[in-house]
């Protein structure tokens, strides 16, 4: 008879490198490598990996003080650790795409790494964790350092307000209501205004802060960890005034990332509606101020255009910051307790939301320190006659007029003096007197640019005396 065939194990038969060694005792194949590419993370959160080592560098110290590793043990992984984050720091293009092809993520990227490393005892690291509490460490320690980079940057364009405005107490020009010519302001109470949006937004971060100042990690899956972790003194390692109260809320909640989120957006919204100022300013039509040659751009058809274009772009880019509190939101808003996969999406909005605030405060700040103000037009526009027509209103006012009679009286003014196209200032006081007899010499001292400005001396005004007070405020708080 014919000698029968050795009979071999049939293979799967969509083997493929995709096979991942933390589940893999479950499963019978390997996972379809379409799905992998679809579900993998780590061509963006290996963002995340000097927090992940910080993380498991301290966790190592939690398991030895439990007696789950030895101090020889402890040593190897915290050595490996160092290793693998000096590697990444220098890691080249090429290194990327083949850990993208093995690796899920940037947690298990470095579990593999640290067994190929240290041998076995790397596996011993995830005992009394799951990614779920690690990848909520992680975004906490990335966020938390993320904020304090951007409230340096948001002090150091406060900084660079003030100083403008210390050289500008004296420039005037015209404020503005509905983008129509309103009443005269100083240069300096203008800039000193988006200090003072900027401070709001300082303090909404710094508030932010004390939501994400407690710890996750030991709360396991969802149900916490089995073993004898000290979860105080793993958040006291780390940083953390203490570790979460509850752990199925500190796997699955993202809110100290939307609150991040919600500060930005407003942030950007301020720095949107600075850059509209600027740029309206730039133009032909204001000419208030020019833009550096290095921080501007050109047309590619039209010679003579000097164009806005980092000022247009903060305004552009603000609408993103927006879209990625929107995403995140919505990712949020219908997930039951606790972790779902769909956290996975809480990443790539708050990353790049924290890189468009990060680079729109550092442009604001150089334009701040190079633009030119062109104070010769400010002033010029700052002495239009009918910038003055509610002091006339107050003038009538301190005379004893209610203030909605003086109103109708000054309508009349400026309706008349449009229409004969002479400014009020050149009337005579008996042209003034035909529209109310409450007019008196004292009155021509009243309707001055300089006097207008000097009124305004109260708490916020834009009196010389008042901005004064608000810089000299500004720096002893400082101090």
């Amino acid at each position: 008879m014919p000698k029968q065939k050795k009979q071999t194990k049939k293979k799967p038969a969509n083997k493929s490198q995709w096979k991942n060694a933390a589940w893999e005792g479950r499963f019978n194949e390997a996972a379809d490598p379409d799905a992998a590419v679809f579900t993998s993370s780590f061509a963006f959160d290996r963002a995340l990996y000097p927090y992940d080592i910080q993380g498991s560098i301290v966790h190592a110290g939690g398991l030895k003080r439990a007696g789950l590793l030895t101090e020889a043990e402890e040593k190897k992984i915290v050595t490996g650790l160092k290793a693998i984050e000096q590697e990444m720091t220098h890691e080249r293009p090429a290194d990327l795409v083949g850990s993208a092809l093995q690796d899920e993520d940037i947690h298990m990227h470095i579990e593999r790494r640290l067994v190929e490393k240290i041998g076995a005892v790397g596996g011993k690291l995830h005992t009394g964790r799951s990614r779920n509490d690690q990848v909520a460490l992680d975004l906490r320690l990335y966020l938390r350092a993320e904020t304090m980079r951007t409230l340096a940057l948001i002090d150091a364009l406060q900084s660079s307000l003030v100083q403008r405005a210390e050289g500008e107490t004296e420039t005037y020009l015209p404020g503005y209501t509905h983008l129509q010519q309103a009443q005269p302001v100083s240069l300096a109470h203008q800039l000193l205004a988006y200090f003072e949006m900027l401070e709001r937004d300082l303090g909404r971060l710094q508030d932010s802060l004390k939501r994400l100042d407690q710890m996750p990690l030991g709360s396991g899956a969802l149900a916490g960890n089995g073993f004898a972790l000290d979860r105080a003194a793993t958040a006291r390692a780390l940083g953390f005034s203490a570790p979460t109260a509850n752990s199925l809320d500190a796997v699955c909640d993202r809110d100290f990332a939307a609150e991040f989120l919600s500060a930005a957006s407003i942030l950007m919204m301020h720095l949107s509606r600075w850059a509209e100022d600027w740029i309206l300013w730039a133009s032909s039509e204001f000419g208030y101020l020019s833009l550096p040659d290095r921080l501007s751009t050109g047309s590619s058809m039209m010679p003579q255009k000097k164009n806005p274009d980092l000022l247009e772009l903060i305004r552009g880019k603000t609408g993103r910051v927006y879209g990625n509190l929107t995403t995140l939101l919505t990712v949020l808003k219908g997930l039951p307790l606790s972790y779902n996969r769909d956290l996975q999406e809480d990443k790539e909005p708050l990353f790049d939301s924290v890189r468009t605030v990060q680079g729109s405060l550092r442009m604001m700040i150089r334009l701040t320190n190079a633009v030119i103000f062109n104070t010769e037009n400010m002033g010029t526009a700052a002495k239009e006659p009918l910038l003055l027509a509610t002091e006339l209103a107050d003038y009538l006012v301190s005379q004893g007029l209610p203030f909605r009679l003086a109103h109708q009286v000054v309508g009349k003014i400026v309706f008349s003096s449009i229409k004969t196209k002479k400014p009020f200032t050149e009337w005579d006081l008996e042209t003034f007197r035909t529209f109310s007899p409450l007019f008196e010499k004292g009155l021509f001292q009243r309707i001055t640019l300089q006097s207008a400005i000097r009124k305004k001396g109260g708490i916020g005004g834009t009196a010389l005396s008042s901005v004064k007070s608000q810089i000299r405020r500004i720096k002893k708080r400082w101090a």
